[in-house]
């Protein structure tokens, strides 16, 4: 008896021995690879190791992570996300043929939660392709009535992305405790989730030491409360259309609209109208506006400003995403805007439509 227990512990020291605390295991079985050869790993956006599938669908990485870190295993059209470590063996399968992207992971329990999320993701990602589906469709078959098929649809769009940020968002609240919650909460907008990007943050700001995309999010919070309702603006200079150098703090003594705008922008040339109504309704009672554009053409950008009749003070350094203006008030998308008052401090924000209208007329002398 005592024989067989000797053998049975000096099996389980065997098998731990053989598991590299120096090191990460991640294999798996891809079944129905068909014309597959090759899989990549991914930390980020960097590859960072490639494997050959077995005549199985069977595969293996190695590497090594001190702190747990995001991977993404791509294989043809399809990814799998997992965490790994140093001293996790982690197995991954998965059918290639099914459409949803659907995999079973086990040896790390993080790693599951992140699978958790992903079907959370791929449920609204099909919602979103099955609206914008119908919709060309129909588009297609009645290319008359495409402007009202646009008012129909959009609605359903955007309470899709809603459903799914506010899913994100109550399952970042349960995982707190893992990197699984920070990956949730990263699909935030910070336009329309400000509050909430700031405030898990905070809860996880002294968690996941190591962890470079971690850091960078809490970075990116601490830069978007610099911008937040109650903060003064960040002054900033640019040029003109005509070539002339205007600063923000110029327009001080008034209420401000900061826009943040593009020739390019479908969404944002739609709203323009109403802004045009706004400005001719309230500039000079206290009310200007200051355009900046994430133009990268000079003459497009001009050419918008004409069309669309932007008769208020346009400035632009036509760099795209790199505007300088657009990145100290951490602008991630457009339209997006800001409203300053007299006194320079930012009172409100992306206010569109009947919104903005009603914020003038409560804020200003008719």
């Amino acid at each position: 008896m005592m024989g067989k227990l000797w053998c049975i512990g000096m099996g389980v020291l065997l098998l731990a021995a053989c598991t590299n605390k120096d090191e990460f295991l991640l294999k798996g079985k891809l079944k129905q690879a068909v014309g597959i050869k090759m899989i990549k790993l991914y930390e980020g956006e960097n590859a960072v190791d490639s494997a050959f599938i077995n005549e199985d669908g069977e595969f293996k990485f190695t590497g090594s992570a001190p702190e747990p870190h995001f991977y993404t295993v791509s294989a043809g059209e399809n990814s799998y996300f997992v965490v790994l470590q140093n001293g996790d063996e982690v197995t991954l399968n998965a059918d290639m043929t099914d459409k949803d992207a659907k995999y079973e992971v086990s040896g790390s329990e993080v790693s599951k939660k992140i699978k958790e999320f992903s079907e959370i993701n791929n449920h609204h990602l099909a919602i979103s392709r099955q609206i914008q589906d119908d919709f060309r469709g129909k588009s297609t078959a009645e290319p008359a009535k495409v402007d009202s098929l646009r008012l129909e649809y959009l609605p359903k769009f955007q309470q899709n992305v809603t459903d799914f940020s506010e899913a994100a968002l109550a399952f970042a609240k349960k995982n707190t405790d893992n990197l699984a919650g920070f990956y949730a909460v990263s699909t935030l907008d910070p336009a329309q989730y400000e509050e909430q990007i700031i405030a898990y943050a905070d809860a996880i700001k002294n968690k996941f030491n190591g962890n470079a995309e971690v850091a960078a999010f809490v970075k990116q919070a601490a830069s978007l409360k610099k911008v937040g309702i109650g903060q003064q603006a960040p002054d900033f200079e640019l040029a003109n259309t005509e070539g002339k150098p205007v600063k923000l703090s110029d327009f001080k003594g008034k209420y401000v609209l900061l826009d943040f705008w593009a020739s390019w922008c479908g969404p944002c040339r739609q709203e323009n109208p109403n802004v045009v109504k706004q400005f001719e309704k309230y500039n000079g009672k206290g009310f200007d506006i200051l355009g900046v554009s994430l133009d990268r053409s000079r003459s497009e950008w001009l050419q918008a400003i004409k069309t669309d009749g932007l008769k208020w003070t346009q400035v632009s350094d036509l760099a795209f995403w790199n505007s300088k203006p657009a990145q100290l008030y951490q602008v991630t998308a457009i339209p997006a805007s800001f409203i300053i008052d007299p006194s320079g401090k930012i009172v409100a924000k992306n206010l569109r439509g009947e919104q903005l209208g009603d914020f003038l007329q409560k804020n200003l002398v008719n």
